[in-house]
């Protein structure tokens, strides 16, 4: 099976021509993904012909569980696709079908070298992020259930769901409290902005326990996030079924949001991840844009 190693921001995938073929892809991804035993990889990512857009996409995770989608892979199969006639050269934006919704990508400058992305609005409902309203009041306490306008933003200048949004929900784990904003870029995410440096933090200890925290059902991608300046974050991400990554397009888009709503932002972010930079732009409403890099490593064969 042939397959081509790439990466985002040194998130990485192994991407494979799945047209004419089909297997057990979660238990592929367990063996291709380990990075001793197999090609090593943060995921691996099919490249499929969709009925209603120009390129459908599945990806798995390293655990062999189906993710929703991927930012930073979302570029690796766009480029792995147009490249190898998958799909045509779009006039102005290609549209890949996810598990996630409907997501955009246009390539910028010659050879493909980096990519933006139109990732969705985001959303932000409990119900939509998700978390278990069981386990609630249990997290959040006797805190009246009704809409709360984040901390250092006007009211007009978001168009937010009417109810309650899950933001700076305190979650307990053992050895710490992170006060969390849930956001769904059609996969879950909880953003925590800390004090301390992330690259201080025990995101190895800390991201397994608030991954499989009772307060979500789905599990979820963890973000730890500190401010520099209103144009600049740093952060570190646990990915949900992968560990840390060194970046994540979805993650970076949720932290963008979050970062928006708490008023610690403006409308264009640069989010520093350990793999590099990408730029996210949200205009308080509607979709999320991510744009970076993207880059084919090499080409070869796997064979069991």
């Amino acid at each position: 099976m042939r397959f081509a190693k790439m990466h985002g921001a040194g998130n990485d995938f192994v991407v494979i021509d799945a047209r004419e073929t089909d297997r057990d892809w979660g238990a592929l991804a367990r063996d291709v993904c380990d990075r001793h035993f197999g090609v090593g990889a943060d995921g691996i990512i099919l490249a499929l012909p969709s009925h209603t857009a120009d390129l459908r996409m599945r990806m798995f995770n390293p655990d062999g569980s189906e993710a929703e989608m991927c930012g930073n892979g979302i570029r690796c199969v766009a480029k792995f696709a147009l490249e190898r006639g998958i799909a045509a050269w779009p006039q102005d934006v290609l549209r890949i079908e996810t598990l996630g919704g409907l997501i955009t990508v246009s390539p910028i400058g010659d050879g493909f070298q980096r990519a933006r992305v139109g990732m969705g609005a985001p959303r932000l409902r409990p119900e939509e992020v998700p978390v278990d309203p069981a386990y609630r009041l249990a997290v959040v306490g006797a805190r009246e259930s009704v809409a709360h306008v984040p901390r250092g933003a006007a009211a007009a200048e978001f168009r937010l769901p009417e109810g309650e949004l899950v933001f700076d929900w305190p979650v307990v784990v053992p050895g710490g409290t992170f006060n969390v904003t849930g956001v769904s870029m059609g996969n879950p995410h909880a953003v925590a902005f800390v004090d301390a440096p992330v690259e201080e933090l025990d995101l190895h200890r800390f991201g397994p326990q608030v991954e499989h925290h009772p307060l979500f059902p789905q599990r979820v991608n963890f973000e730890v996030v500190n401010v520099i300046d209103r144009g600049h974050l740093n952060a570190r991400v646990w990915e949900r079924g992968a560990g840390e990554t060194m970046a994540c397009g979805s993650g970076a888009c949720a932290i963008a949001v979050a970062a928006r709503l708490h008023g610690y932002t403006d409308e264009t972010v640069d989010i520093n991840l350990p793999g590099g930079l990408l730029r996210l732009s949200w205009d308080g409403q509607d979709q999320v844009y991510l744009e970076g890099p993207v880059a084919h490593v090499f080409e070869a064969e796997w064979s069991e």
